[in-house]
């Protein structure tokens, strides 16, 4: 592993989404949305996928187009996202939920034609701290088999929900597949193996090979009911102007809805009533021999917390090097190896 300090890792991206064509501003954006990652312990989301941004960029003949709004209401939006980044249009979606939803209380917000939206939850907190409540899906390329199959007919299809709460918000982030796309993308890079029951080949056959995963499917989270679910994903993803099954990595679906509790109740009182019901859930009384119960967005949180409180963060020595590569300069970029 690597050891890099936050301001470094920022950096480093940044420096590789320039040279891959992206504005300084642009470069930031992603740089802020992937060390986020990082810093919340999700590896397969930090780094690593800036690496993937990049082989997306080069694998594609034709230039990004400009990311334009092609229908709008005062409570609406849908948006094109000119084949761009998803952490890019992902903002742009949210800057205009935002607005909408202080204006009028409420807004939902579609994006389709992008790739790579990222963690979900890293928009939710934003609209947390803007006082609003929300709910974002997304959709992607079939690669996820529904259950009791064993051909992929869903995307790894992400859904989030978010609360204003004081002193922090209560989100729900989870995927809808039993592996995530980033997480298969980065154990082919680093040459680990799959969990068992995670994948299945091009023939239909369990896999923990994460190559033959990426040709063949990855299962479904949940059984029947996460089955269902991602399919209710796919299907607003497809509300956004998405196709159902588009091919590679492209045209993802981004669904975001926006409420502010005000137009409902007194919003202040709100989020003192959600900080002290999930004080209460956490404060339920533990299984034998298990730990604290946790709420959502706990434990990734309390990791941010602990990494910007020690000022650094480990990262792969490969993933690293990589992107040292991509920055152009594999001398400078900072950090120390270990092991």
């Amino acid at each position: 592993m690597t050891t890099l300090t936050p301001s470094d890792a920022h950096a480093l991206v940044s420096a590789a989404m320039t040279r891959a064509g992206h504005t300084a501003a642009e470069a930031g954006i992603i740089a802020d949305h992937l060390l986020d990652c990082e810093l919340r312990g999700l590896s397969f989301g930090g780094l690593a996928r800036a690496l993937s941004v990049v082989e997306r960029i080069r694998a594609t003949a034709e230039p990004p187009g400009p990311i334009r709004v092609v229908a709008e209401t005062a409570v609406s939006a849908t948006l094109d996202g000119g084949d761009r980044v998803g952490y890019l249009v992902g903002m742009r979606a949210l800057d205009l939920a935002v607005a909408k939803a202080r204006a009028h209380g409420i807004a939902v917000v579609g994006a389709r034609n992008t790739w790579y939206t990222g963690m979900f939850s890293y928009y939710l907190e934003k609209a947390a701290d803007a006082g609003l409540a929300g709910m974002i899906a997304g959709s992607g390329p079939a690669v996820v088999a529904p259950h009791g199959g064993t051909e992929g007919r869903f995307g790894t299809n992400p859904i989030a929900f978010g609360f204003p709460s004081t002193p922090a918000p209560v989100i729900w982030d989870i995927g809808t597949a039993s592996v995530m796309y980033g997480e298969v993308l980065l154990k082919a890079r680093l040459g680990a193996e799959l969990a068992p029951g995670q994948a299945y080949d091009a023939t239909g056959a369990p896999t923990l090979d994460p190559a033959a995963a990426l040709e063949g499917a990855f299962g479904v989270w949940g059984g029947h009911k996460g089955s269902g679910l991602a399919m209710v994903v796919q299907l607003l993803g497809m509300m956004a102007g998405a196709a159902a099954d588009p091919p590679g990595i492209s045209d993802c679906g981004f669904f975001v809805v926006l409420v502010d509790p005000g137009v409902l109740t007194d919003a202040e009182d709100y989020r003192r009533r959600v900080a002290a019901f999930a004080d209460a859930v956490r404060a339920t009384r533990p299984t034998e021999g298990g730990g604290a119960v946790r709420v959502p967005f706990d434990r990734s949180a309390a990791c941010r917390d602990e990494a910007l409180r020690r000022g650094t963060i480990e990262v792969s020595a490969a993933v690293v090097e990589a992107m040292r590569r991509e920055a152009g300069d594999v001398t400078h970029a900072g950090g120390t190896a270990h092991g």
